[in-house]
């Protein structure tokens, strides 16, 4: 039982952390095309602003990625060195 709760607990971190950057991409992308509309809006007419942008698609494929590489080191497949080193490169991408 306490290794399920491990693994569980694991998993959680995992996703939240896989949230949290996708959040804040999300925040920096949307802070970029406000400045680039803040330079162009007096050369162009008005355009309405686009709806809340859906995150990045491969952004998904990260959080699975994220997930698979948890339930690993979960099962003891990955070490902690191994696992920080795949989630650096998963993030980096």
């Amino acid at each position: 039982m306490p290794g399920l709760l491990r693994g569980v607990a694991r998993t959680a971190v995992v996703a939240g952390t896989a949230t949290a950057v996708s959040n804040r991409v999300s925040r920096r992308q949307q802070g970029r095309w406000a400045t680039q509309q803040g330079g162009s809006e007096a050369n162009a007419p008005q355009q309405p602003a686009p709806a809340a942008a859906p995150p990045p698609p491969d952004m998904s494929s990260k959080i699975d990625q994220l997930q698979q590489l948890g339930e690993l080191k979960a099962q003891g497949v990955l070490t902690e060195a191994e696992f920080e080193e795949q989630k650096r490169r998963i993030l980096d991408s």
